[in-house]
């Protein structure tokens, strides 16, 4: 298959959704939604929400089915960027090669933006069709557990607890599992349980979920220090500057390689039920591995 006229459909394919689903800028109060659009068309990856609509497909489900789960995914992300880059968390003037929300909005409207964000995120799943071993209900409780206090907002809570603190390995883990894995595998599940899928292959895609979604943070961890913020479309060294945890640091910068290829090998072993159907999620795994921002 050829991976990069893949995304770059899907991607299409989830931006005219998410233009659909999403109030137009000129809506009362138009700032508002100027500044949710703004932050949600910056040029991001769609790596969410494709992984959604990739996982439907290898449960031999649709794309249109995943849709709105792969939308709400995707809301939610963004969201958690906006409040990530603020003044009070990390602080950041960049986000996907341009300034950030609180930047060009102020950071009142910042957090509103978010805040809409999340909750628009729940106002699309409920537009799921739910399936007979998943009901919408079961869609929605997914996706709130995943972006939650358990979850993402946990992840976020140790990693600014941890800045300037000396890490273990272990507490590491747990920040990047929960603020990154987290979200990744519920976009993963969402695709299968929109695609009816058997409890195996939810297990199935739950295991690689967890394990891309690790590999996935710890690249970014090495990508932080290794590559320039014109090409990253955010400031590079901030980890190193905030004196957070991260890969690279507690292991150095080869045992952290080797880490992220680990945790993608057996990301990619979990998708053996699969067989031929599972090679998209295998190729865009192996495609995360190689990435340089």
């Amino acid at each position: 298959m050829n991976l990069k006229d893949y995304l770059a459909e899907r991607s299409a394919i989830v931006d005219q959704a998410l233009d659909r689903f999403l109030p137009k800028a000129a809506v009362k109060p138009p700032t508002i939604h100027k500044a949710m659009r703004y932050s949600l068309f910056a040029g991001g990856k769609r790596l969410r929400p494709v992984l959604c609509l990739a996982a439907a497909e290898a449960c031999g489900g649709g794309i249109e089915p995943a849709l709105p789960a792969a939308c709400a995914v995707e809301c939610i992300h963004t969201y958690s960027l906006i409040h990530d880059d603020l003044p009070c968390m990390d602080n950041d003037d960049f986000r996907r090669g341009r300034l950030t929300s609180h930047k060009v909005f102020g950071e009142g409207i910042a957090v509103l933006a978010g805040d809409a964000l999340l909750t628009v995120a729940f106002e699309l799943l409920t537009a799921a069709r739910g399936t007979p071993r998943y009901p919408t209900a079961a869609l929605v409780r997914e996706l709130a557990y995943a972006a939650g206090s358990r979850a993402l907002i946990a992840g976020q809570v140790a990693d600014l607890e941890g800045e300037g603190k000396k890490t273990t390995l272990s507490q590491l883990r747990f920040i990047h599992e929960s603020k990154t894995a987290a979200l990744l595998t519920a976009a993963i599940r969402l695709g299968g349980m929109s695609a009816n899928a058997t409890p195996a292959k939810l297990e199935a895609l739950t295991a690689f979920g967890k394990h891309l979604g690790l590999a996935f943070q710890v690249i970014d961890d090495i990508l932080d220090v290794t590559q320039t913020s014109e090409k990253l479309g955010k400031s590079a060294g901030k980890d190193v500057a905030a004196q957070k945890a991260t890969y690279p640091a507690l292991l150095g910068l080869e045992k952290a390689r080797e880490e992220a290829r680990k945790l993608t090998a057996a990301s990619l072993d979990a998708l053996k039920p699969f067989g031929k159907a599972g090679e998209t999620l295998r190729a865009i795994g192996e495609y995360l591995l190689q990435r340089e921002y």
